[in-house]
């Protein structure tokens, strides 16, 4: 791994949604990222125009120096930028366009300017699963859940409309050295009671113990955004992280990027709870023994670094009586996820259904055995 201090253009002030336009060489078409290469597509004439990532290499970035520099940064800029007031998403509006339904939950929302200066992505993870995959993949769920509504069946086919949008995340890497204390058990047996009640116990003598040990953590996803369900997102991994590429604005072209709400040391905060099960395992393994217990633990986070990645899906907000549902899918790995109402006249026929089995089968039972 390999730090990269930061430089006046990585900590900036949030561009428009006019500068990831990209003419086409043959006609002047704006073009748009093709899933599942490393090219731009024309709509119009489908010319393909490459992008050149021969030279690119994703960095790791220094944590401390990036927060001295958020901790001196200058003042920013006005920029056009959208929140949205349902889900809270802030996200890049679309190219002249200042009134439009927000990806994340279908509410319509009005392009507002304000001022925010964020870090700027220095990787991403692209799109390899196009729309009309991903649409598949929902028409296929949606008919899968026996328990939905009908109406919602039909509408959601009807209705739903498959936006890409980036994700923002962090990623972080660091040394971990902790000082323990703790006690390791060591089982032992003893043979209690007499006659029908002698019996074998498993009894434990406790000894203290302590000492130091040190993990390497590499790439502790968190994400950035609060605009889905977090347990859902949470659900569509695992990410290829190992895959990503530094980040170029024309990877974004035809798709939504939303930024970060997670602070980067918050965010880091996160990481290091994520940390925790890792390091306690490594702590039971030293003190050894049959069992263990950990008093207490302090831990000293060093070479810390991190990236900035975009992770792709394709999301559909959809509305069934007045309450938003949300389909996802992780546009590299085609994993899905989905929110649904149920259907209470289905669950309730399941029930009947269940009774008028189940009760047959205990009538039959209870009168064998009189």
């Amino acid at each position: 791994m390999s730090a990269d201090s930061p430089s006046p253009s990585d900590i900036r002030t949030a561009q428009s949604a006019d500068q990831l336009r990209f003419p086409c060489k043959q006609c002047g078409g704006t073009l748009q990222f093709e899933p599942g290469t490393t090219s731009l597509k024309c709509p119009y004439c489908s010319t393909i125009n490459e992008i050149d990532t021969s030279d690119a290499v994703v960095l790791e970035l220094d944590y401390g120096e990036y927060m001295r520099k958020l901790q001196s940064a200058a003042p920013v800029d006005t920029v056009l930028s959208v929140k949205c007031t349902s889900c809270s998403a802030d996200i890049d509006p679309p190219k002249n366009i200042t009134s439009f339904a927000c990806p994340f939950c279908g509410s319509n929302i009005v392009a507002k300017a304000r001022e925010c200066s964020v870090i700027k992505p220095n990787a991403v993870l692209p799109f390899k699963m196009t729309r009309d995959q991903a649409t598949t993949s929902f028409r296929q769920w949606i008919q899968s859940r026996w328990f939905a509504p009908n109406a919602l069946k039909r509408q959601a086919l009807l209705d739903a409309a498959l936006h890409g949008i980036y994700l923002p995340a962090w990623t972080y890497d660091s040394f971990v050295t902790t000082r323990y204390s703790g006690q390791r058990g060591e089982a032992y047996y003893v043979t209690v009671g007499s006659g029908k009640n002698r019996r074998t116990e498993r009894r434990v003598r406790w000894y203290p113990a302590s000492g130091v040990v040190q993990n390497n953590f590499d790439d502790v996803l968190v994400l950035a955004s609060e605009s889905l369900p977090r347990e859902k997102v949470e659900d569509l991994t695992p990410w290829d992280l190992k895959d990503v590429e530094p980040y170029k604005e024309a990877f974004l072209a035809g798709f939504t990027a939303e930024r970060y709400q997670l602070s980067l040391p918050d965010g880091f905060q996160q990481a290091q709870q994520l940390m925790q099960p890792t390091i306690d395992a490594t702590i039971r393994q030293d003190i050894g023994g049959d069992e263990q217990r950990i008093t207490g633990k302090q831990s000293k986070y060093d070479n810390i670094t991190f990236k900035h990645v975009l992770l792709p899906i394709w999301c559909s907000a959809y509305r069934y009586r007045g309450k938003v549902y949300r389909f996802l899918v992780n546009a590299r790995t085609g994993e899905v996820q989905g929110e649904r109402p149920w259907s209470p006249w289905k669950i309730a026929f399941a029930i009947v259904l269940g009774l008028l089995v189940i009760i047959p089968i205990i009538w039959f039972i209870v009168v064998n055995r009189q």
